[in-house]
Formats: C-alpha cells, sequence, structure tokens
C-alpha cells in the first residue's frame, strides 16, 4: 500500500502551516477542520500547485518535495476536483474528457468508457459546460480527473455549492471511486455529514497544525475534539451488517445482536454505517416488554461522563463498539447506575448511511 508522507512548513501571509503525518493511500482520507486552519493549503502543497518554505514528501518511493528539491504539479500525477468544475467552456464534454487523456502524464487502466459510465455522462457528452447543472459540471470534473490516470485524487470541498439533493446524488458517485479505480482520495471538507459518509480516516487540521489524526470513528467519538470536531451531534457511530428485508422493516447484526430499522436500499450481507443521536438513546435496567421502541440493545456502562449541565452522557459498551447515551442526572440517580453494569439501550432512531463496501 502507498504512503504519502508529510513533513514540511509553508507561510501565507501571518498563517502558517505545520503538518507532519503519514497518510496510508487506501479508501478517502478527509481532511477537516475549523475556516482557516489550513485545509486546502495543505491539498495545493501535496498537489504541488503550493512550495512549501521547508521539508519533505514523499508518495511511495518517489520524492516530491525535499527542499530546495521540488516536483512541479504536472509530474506528480495528483487529480484535483476544485469546488467549481472548471471544466474548458469553448469544449463539450467529451472534449474536456478528451483533453484530459491527451494530457495525462502517463498511461494508465482507465479508459474513456469506464469513467463515462462510472460517472454516468454518456447523455452529457455533446453538451457544453454552460448548459449543465452544477451535480453534472462535478460529475464530468471528477471523471475529467480520474482519466489522467493519477496516482492520487484531492478534492477540495466538491459538494460545497450543491443543494442538498444534488449533493446527496454526488456523493454517491464519489464513495464508489477508490473501489471503482483503485484512485484514493485526499477529501477536503467542512461537513461532517460528509465525514461520515465518505471517510475512512481523518487528518485533523486546527490553527495550521495536524490536531489529529486517525479512523472516523476514534476521532469523532473523542470528546476532548469536540471543539473542533462539534461534538458529533449524531453522538455514535455504529457499524453493523444487513441480515434481511421483511414487512418494510430492515433487520440488521450489530456484534450479534438484532437492531430493527425502516427498510434501506442496503442488501443482505452488505456491512453500513449507522449514526445514532445520544438523546435518541434510553436506559432500562430491565429488560422492557409491550414497547413501542422496536431496539432494545443489551449494553454494559462502560463510562459516565458529568458536565456542568443537568445531563450526563454514559458511553455504553456493545461487543466491540461504543454507543453514547445523553440522560438527566436526575435519571442516573434514580437509576442507580454504576460503571460496568448490564443495561438495555432504547434506540429510538437510527440513522444509515450508505453501504461501507
Amino acid at each position: 500500500m502507498t504512503r504519502l508522507e508529510l513533513d514540511f512548513a509553508i507561510t501565507r501571509g501571518d498563517f502558517e502551516l505545520s503538518v507532519a503525518a503519514a497518510i496510508e493511500l487506501a479508501g478517502t482520507t478527509a481532511v477537516f477542520g475549523p475556516s482557516g486552519s489550513g485545509k486546502t493549503t495543505l491539498l495545493r502543497v501535496v498537489a504541488g500547485l503550493d512550495r512549501p518554505k521547508r521539508g519533505r514528501i514523499v508518495c511511495g518511493d518517489v520524492v516530491w518535495h525535499d527542499t530546495p528539491a521540488h516536483v512541479p504539479a504536472y509530474e506528480r500525477r495528483v487529480g484535483y476536483v476544485f469546488q467549481d468544475g472548471r471544466l474548458f467552456a469553448h469544449m463539450t464534454v467529451e472534449g474536456n474528457l478528451r483533453f484530459a487523456l491527451r494530457h495525462a502524464r502517463a498511461s494508465g487502466p482507465i479508459t474513456m468508457r469506464d469513467a463515462v459510465a462510472a460517472l454516468d455522462l454518456d447523455r452529457l457528452l455533446e453538451r457544453r459546460p454552460a448548459s449543465l447543472s452544477g451535480g453534472e459540471e462535478q460529475r464530468v470534473a471528477i471523471a475529467r480527473a480520474l482519466l489522467t490516470n493519477p496516482r492520487l485524487l484531492v478534492m477540495d470541498e466538491p459538494l460545497s455549492s450543491l443543494d442538498t439533493p444534488r449533493r446527496r446524488e454526488i456523493a454517491a458517485y464519489i464513495e464508489r471511486v477508490p473501489e471503482t479505480f483503485g484512485v484514493p482520495i485526499l477529501y477536503v471538507t467542512h461537513d461532517i455529514d460528509e465525514v461520515i459518509r465518505l471517510a475512512d480516516r481523518i487528518l485533523l487540521l486546527s490553527r495550521g497544525t495536524v490536531a489529529a489524526f486517525g479512523g472516523v470513528k476514534e476521532i469523532l467519538e473523542r470528546s476532548d475534539l469536540w471543539p473542533l470536531t462539534g461534538r458529533l451531534e449524531a453522538g455514535s457511530i455504529l457499524e453493523a451488517v444487513v441480515v434481511a428485508h421483511a414487512s418494510g422493516m430492515t433487520e440488521l447484526s450489530l456484534d450479534g445482536q438484532k437492531l430493527r430499522m425502516p427498510q434501506t436500499t442496503a442488501r443482505a450481507g452488505e456491512a453500513v454505517r449507522l449514526r445514532v443521536h445520544a438523546r435518541d438513546v434510553a436506559i432500562a435496567t430491565q429488560r422492557p416488554v409491550r414497547l413501542s421502541i422496536r431496539n432494545a440493545i443489551t449494553a454494559r456502562v462502560d463510562r459516565i461522563e458529568v458536565d456542568e449541565t443537568v445531563y450526563v452522557e454514559l458511553v455504553l459498551g456493545i461487543g466491540t463498539q461504543s454507543l453514547r447515551s445523553r440522560i438527566t442526572r436526575e435519571a442516573l440517580e434514580e437509576l442507580e447506575l454504576v460503571r460496568g453494569q448490564t443495561v438495555y439501550a432504547l434506540i429510538k432512531s437510527v440513522v444509515l448511511d450508505e453501504p461501507l463496501a
């Protein structure tokens, strides 16, 4: 597996970005953080568009930068997708795609037919960019970047200018890119929902430095990082497997326990990512009967986090995974909850993201 090794510093006016990280180039790595933390600058440095004042950047066995040596952008084979499509207005969609093929720095397995089919562009080939919707333009931009046969695709908030339905539509195409084409993605976003849906890992930036780097679940569930990640309104991220669909419901296996939710399009056997708000998890000390809530999961109280409000958060263990529940201090005292105790987590609502695989 190729690794991108970053150890550099770059100054822009009064701002300095200093990054030291080693990123396994597989799937999608989200670059996330507050505005002004250096996300776009990091992409531009990786792509070779900006040159660090000092440092070293290595992709696999190729040194891209080692002050003062510097490999220019056109030799790095990095495909760049911007917030806007930046298509050539005087060319048709097909012309834009063929331009990318003609100017690719290396031959590769990605063909015109592959890109057109994967991004559903067949009906758009004769049209010009001015006639495309925002979502269509971004699909073309992604295909054009892929046709350069890149070793890495970098995306700078490609969904930020789209409305919610179009965001969901284009996200579905983006999440298939690494598996379909074998091209990893470095993905800048300020939207935590995009991180949860698309990313395998997160590089978290703050004030020009790396605040944390790791898997999505690991980073977003760390309470010490909530000032940067926004406390993860989703509460918890869980991974489950679809078992079956029946009577308008989908049954999932969550570490061996049954979980039910309104029917989804995910196929039986697929791994899916679930989001559960902490406020949507109630607690019972005895298994409830004749209850409208469909999901009562056996859990273990691993941690009790008390803040300055009337609420507390329980971190519950479900097999190898963790689930958060937000209850009042009064409820905590009345139920006499303690660490290590077995309880029943009553999950009122579950949000399903797309299949993981």
